[in-house]
């Protein structure tokens, strides 16, 4: 008898937040198969969100959907019950089918951008049918397996097919291919950012053999021009589905996503760091997003020398040691995570402003409009792109191919869809150069209702290049960027645009374009400045320094050739060719281990001396009112020492300093007679008569 499958203990499914929950419905309400509502309540789930309140009816009545929700939001479960009810109710009815009924080949196909995306689908299936036994069956083509294993998989006809486009093309345009001859379903998540990845050929491609009346479900978290393409591709007069909720809005007093800028010099970003994690200055987990390979393993590096643990995610490593990474970070084995965004730095995302562009209203199409989910279309549509400007990008082209390029897993990502666990900072160490990217980096926290923050260093312009150790190109224009980022989350939030500075404004500050650096925050601006005193980080500076020289770029080729060796020692794939040849385990064991300790490890760094904590001290204002003075723990209301100490402990101590006292002065008075003490005196006897 087959076990069921049931989700791991150690990896609870997220919840939502009552905020987003649509209280008024329930999941039995929607007309699901009971096998999936015992699904759903395994997972802990009474009540759908308002994706999937408005989603799932509409998707089972064969509509074409467009859903733009936030991250966190349930979009993956509102195309997934859809497609699982479905399967359930054409395997009862035994429609197009064989003899027994049973459909044969894939129903559902769901492309997602990144291999990672698509194992946390893949999952999300197996958890929602855990009850269909049997009945429904799911592949993965975007797991790291050959050509010939994943043929063998879809040879026994699997209902639903998880994979990129890429790999999609490659199965579909096989002779006497089953891929796509029986779909009904086809599911593009993340769809704003396929096409930026680089598919559309494959997208379009692989198009040419999907069969007529194909239901489309494309999920997004924003609606940009790439989402308009594929509209008109594959959808047919579909509903377009807007879920707001209150973090969308600046309005909103109450937690939700906080996001923070903080103007430093290049060098300064690092003794930022330092101080922020040493201190602990944020509590709980941390993605650290930087802008190449070899910047993650300066920054892990840099770390490790204060004794701060992390653990780097980057396109060079596996795609099993990725996932493995992510569900390390997801059972709080590592609380920091230092990330690359290279499809955003490399240039493969266009500079989008604005990402509202899908304005013009189809003919037939449906729009849906609600308490929770609107749908209003604004009054013009987007202009499209004109010739000029797609010759100024035919221009650009030429040269990021001549720029050296490192070999790197296309199918990487980690800003995008992945589901990671709890994190309460989404700290920006090199600033993104698009509206996109910094979307989907901060979308990592504050995920389903919960409060999170957003952390981002911005390098002026002046202060570009001054310090070439830790000099970064991404870093130019970063305040170019945080204003573009500024106007579309105004732009988005429903607020009116940034005032732009006056003449005598403008000159003080340098910046025609912008707002000047030292004009009053706005208190509707959604970005705002971390405040805090610099100079008490300054007392960290030479510590910051002579971590920065223990870490070389010789020290940083050989972390990264440390990390692959350990990859070629732990691989799966080679442990047979490592037993007939030990001799090679042994010299690679050896290597890894010798580079291991590369980098010279100063142990005065771990630990910070008290006198280097910042000052803080209690003040009694005249209303009686306790108030922080001045220092870094005003800005966050945490102080460095312990203000009061444990009763127990103190009379502990008291009474132990008291007994030394006691005994050291009676020794003393011991020694100072000389032997005056007579013995004979305190002897208790009887007398003899």
């Amino acid at each position: 008898m087959v076990k069921r499958k049931h989700p791991e203990p150690d990896t609870p499914p997220t919840l939502v937040a009552e905020s987003q929950l649509d209280q008024e419905t329930t999941f039995a309400s929607l007309g699901l198969d009971t096998r999936l509502l015992q699904g759903i309540a395994k997972l802990g789930f009474a009540h759908p969100t308002a994706v999937q309140a408005k989603a799932v009816p509409l998707a089972l009545e064969g509509k074409d959907i467009l859903a733009r929700a936030k991250t966190g939001s349930g979009k993956t479960a509102a195309y997934l019950l859809p497609v699982l009810q479905s399967i359930l109710k054409r395997k009862e009815g035994g429609e197009s089918g064989g003899d027994d009924g049973e459909v044969k080949g894939p129903s559902a196909l769901v492309l997602v951008p990144t291999r990672e995306l698509a194992d946390q689908v893949c999952k999300a299936v197996e958890k929602l049918s855990a009850y269909c036994g049997k009945v429904v069956r799911a592949v993965n083509l975007a797991q790291n397996v050959s050509e010939q294993v994943q043929q063998s998989l879809l040879a026994e006809s699997p209902d639903i097919v998880i994979s990129t486009p890429s790999r999609a093309l490659a199965h579909a345009s096989l002779p006497n291919q089953s891929l796509t001859h029986n779909l009904t379903h086809l599911v593009i998540d993340e769809a704003d950012l396929v096409l930026s990845y680089g598919y559309e050929s494959d997208l379009l491609s692989v198009s040419k053999s999907f069969p007529k009346g194909l239901q489309t479900f494309l999920a997004s978290a924003t609606l940009t021009s790439e989402v308009e393409t594929l509209k008109k591709l594959f959808c047919r007069s579909p509903v377009i589905l807007r879920v707001h909720d209150a973090e969308d809005s600046a309005s909103d007093p109450n937690g939700g996503l906080k996001q923070y800028v903080v103007r430093c010099a290049e060098d300064e970003k690092f003794l930022l760091l330092y101080v922020i994690y040493k201190l602990r200055l944020i509590k709980g987990k941390s993605i650290v997003f930087v802008g190449d390979i070899d910047r993650c393993y300066r920054v892990r590096l840099f770390l490790e020398q204060f004794g701060i643990r992390a653990c780097v995610l980057n396109s060079e490593l596996p795609v099993n040691s990725r996932l493995h990474i992510v569900q390390e970070f997801n059972k709080n084995v590592y609380d920091i995570i230092i990330a690359t965004d290279e499809n955003e730095v490399l240039g493969d995302e266009p500079d989008d402003e604005d990402e509202e562009t899908i304005t013009d209203k189809t003919e037939g199409e449906v729009e849906v409009k609600g308490a929770e989910c609107d749908t209003e279309m604004p009054d013009t549509p987007t202009a499209p792109p004109s010739k000029k400007q797609k010759t100024n990008k035919t221009k650009k082209q030429p040269r990021k191919a001549d720029k050296p390029k490192r070999k790197r897993d296309k199918e990487y990502g980690v800003s995008r869809g992945i589901d990671f666990h709890n994190v309460s900072c989404v700290l920006n160490f090199d600033f993104p150069t698009t509206s996109r990217s910094y979307t989907h980096r901060i979308g990592r926290t504050a995920r389903a209702g919960k409060a999170g923050m957003a952390l981002s260093f911005v390098v002026p312009a002046e202060h570009f290049g001054k310090h070439k150790p830790t000099s970064f190109p991404g870093c130019k224009d970063d305040e170019k960027a945080l204003r573009r980022i500024q106007r579309h989350q105004r732009k988005r939030a429903g607020l009116p645009p940034l005032k732009k500075p006056s003449k005598e404004e403008a000159e003080v500050d340098g910046d025609l374009e912008g707002i000047p650096q030292n004009a009053p925050v706005a208190a509707d601006d959604i970005i705002k400045p971390y405040i805090f005193d610099m100079t008490q980080a300054n007392a960290f500076r030479y510590r910051m320094n002579d971590a920065l020289r223990a870490v070389t770029k010789l020290k940083i080729r050989e972390a990264r050739l440390n990390e692959l060796r350990s990859e070629l020692v732990n691989s799966e794939k080679l442990k047979r060719w490592f037993e007939e040849n030990p001799g090679e385990l042994k010299a690679l064991r050896h290597d890894v281990g010798g580079a291991a300790s590369g980098v010279r490890m100063m142990p005065h760094l771990k630990h910070v001396p008290d006198y280097l904590l910042p000052k803080t001290e209690v003040v009694k204002e005249g209303d009686g009112k306790a108030a922080v003075g001045d220092g870094m723990a005003g800005a966050g209301g945490v102080g460095f020492r312990k203000e009061t100490e444990n009763r127990i402990r103190r009379a502990r101590l008291k009474k132990k300093f008291a007994s030394k006292g006691a005994k050291g002065a009676g020794a003393k008075g011991a020694k100072g007679a000389k032997g005056a003490r007579d013995p004979l005196k305190s002897f208790k006897g009887k007398r003899v008569k």
